[in-house]
Parts: C-alpha cells; sequence; structure tokens
C-alpha cells in the first residue's frame, strides 16, 4: 500500500495560566503516515480532452475498441498504482520487480480473510501447549498493517531504542549459547535481523525463529497456536495473511505471525516474553532473554 509523508499543522492547545515570563509552546510538526486510495482527478482541461476523445472515438473508431478502451485504462491505471504500492513498501521477501507483483497477485486469491482468528490446535505435535497466559492488553488502537510479502506497519513504528535494545538482548542469547542459536540475515525477509535455531524442532526458514523489520521495527515469527491466540486477544500481533491452510500450499506455515513494533519499555518486555514463547516453539525449550 502506498506511504506517504504528510505534514499537518499543528493543532491549538489549551492554554494553561502561568506568569507572562513564561516561554511560548514551542511549534510542532506532526508526520502521519497513512494509505493513499487510489482516485483520479479531472480539471477542465481533462474532462474537455476526454470528452473530444469519448466524441470523436464514437465516430471514427470501432465501438467494441472503444469500449475496450474505456474499460481497459482505468484498469491499466489501478494496477499501475497497485504496483506502485508494493514497491513503496520496501524491501522484503518477494522481488520488487513486476513478476514479483505477479506472484504476490497470484497468493492474493488464497490470503487470509480474517487475520485475527488463530489457527486450530494441534495436541499431537510437540509442543502441545503454549506457554503465554495473562498477557496485558497492548495499550490504544491496533497499527495499520498492509502488504503480503513485505507485510509491514503503517504507523506505530517502534522506537530505533527498542529495536536496538532488543537486537542486542537477541545477539547476547545466541554468544550465551552458541550450541543452540545463532543470529544472521532472514532467509524469509532476504534483508532483515534474524535470530535462527541450530537443532529446530518445528522448522520453518532453516529454522528462523523470528526476524526484524529495520524499517518499521515489527517483526515475524512461528508461535504455537495457544500463544497465537493469546496475542491476539490482547492485541500484540495478527496471523500473516499467506500463512493460510487449503488446496493451494502456503508458502508460511500456518503458525507464522507478526507482532507488533515495541514502541516503550512496557512493550518491549511483552515482545520478549513473545519471542520467547516462539523459542519455546521451535526448540522446545523454555530461555530468557535478557535485556540491557
Amino acid at each position: 500500500m502506498s506511504l506517504t509523508v504528510t505534514s499537518e499543522a499543528p493543532k491549538a492547545m489549551p492554554s494553561l495560566p502561568s506568569d507572562p515570563s513564561s516561554q511560548q509552546q514551542q511549534p510542532t510538526v506532526n508526520v502521519v503516515i497513512r494509505q493513499d486510495p487510489f482516485y483520479i482527478t479531472l480539471d477542465a482541461s481533462a474532462l474537455l480532452a476526454v470528452s473530444i476523445f469519448t466524441v470523436l472515438g464514437m465516430h471514427f473508431v470501432d465501438h467494441l475498441l472503444l469500449e475496450f478502451l474505456i474499460i481497459a485504462v482505468p484498469i491499466a491505471l489501478l494496477i499501475h498504482n497497485d504496483y506502485l504500492n508494493f514497491l513503496k513498501l520496501g524491501p522484503g521477501g518477494t522481488p520488487p520487480t513486476p513478476s514479483g507483483y505477479a506472484r504476490l497477485t497470484f497468493y492474493r486469491l488464497f490470503t487470509l480473510r480474517d487475520p485475527f482468528t488463530p489457527p486450530p490446535r494441534d495436541v499431537v505435535s510437540s509442543p502441545s501447549a503454549g506457554i503465554l497466559s495473562k498477557l496485558p492488553y497492548r495499550p490504544g488502537p491496533r497499527p495499520t498493517v498492509a502488504g503480503l510479502a513485505p507485510q509491514r506497519q503503517l504507523n506505530q513504528h517502534g522506537s530505533v531504542e527498542c529495536y536496538n535494545r532488543l537486537r542486542a538482548a537477541i545477539e547476547n542469547l545466541s554468544r550465551k549459547n552458541p550450541s543452540a542459536f545463532v543470529t544472521a540475515t532472514s532467509c524469509l525477509e532476504k534483508h532483515g535481523f534474524a535470530l535462527f535455531a541450530r537443532h529446530p524442532l518445528n522448522v520453518c526458514g532453516n529454522g528462523e525463529i523470528v526476524h526484524i523489520h529495520s524499517s518499521d521495527r515489527s517483526m515475524h515469527m512461528n508461535l504455537h497456536p495457544d500463544d497465537i491466540k493469546e496475542i491476539l486477544e490482547k492485541g500484540w500481533g495478527q496471523r500473516h495473511p499467506m500463512a493460510w491452510t487449503g488446496w493451494v500450499r502456503a508458502p508460511l506455515p500456518e503458525t507464522f505471525s507478526m507482532v507488533y513494533a515495541p514502541r516503550d519499555e512496557s512493550d518491549l518486555k511483552i515482545v520478549c516474553q513473545i519471542i520467547e514463547a516462539a523459542i519455546w516453539y521451535v526448540i522446545a525449550e523454555k530461555v530468557e532473554i535478557e535485556l540491557d
């Protein structure tokens, strides 16, 4: 989807009683990231040109060809706009090429319609249950999420400080347990920092446990269905739209989920718990992530 940065004038805030020597409130600029809907604006000259083309076409162009052009041109504009939106999401697991876009367009036919319903629980698999319980509710509304591959947050981006601390904690975990973990570039995203298990029980992407997107600081990981249910109910994430089940093989396991970017210290602690749950699902071992 299209990412557009716009500047908004600061809204007037109610003034508090103060003495004449108090400093004036400094102006601020709000940066808003939003999705732009597709639209076409016709001014007077453009409207006149379209009218002339239509009238001339009715007299000099075959009617079937004219009808085809009237329908085909808006469709071409829609596809072009959608392709530009795909590119604006940034680098991800799909090559930013027309062929990559065409492949994603095919996958759209099978994507999850409801990313907030957990996958079915399989008691036969190991581990048989998740470890998350009684997570607090995430404050505020969910962020806006767009895209398939890449899938990104369009707002509520995590802080750089939280990203650096989380990455350092994961790297520290890998250094302390070199026989169990290794860090490298994500083999799924092909651009983000990721944690891998050397001996995964539930395999996804060569044992990839979690990867973090440097652009918006959100992340993807594999979780037990019980833990997915918990983060969905408490507002900490959502399922990946390409983690479907059906007669067409999905490119991702149904347990593949997005976790929203941590915005502050409180969020960061909860996200660490969720990553610990991802480690539990991949290797069936409980590990604690220590923040500096």
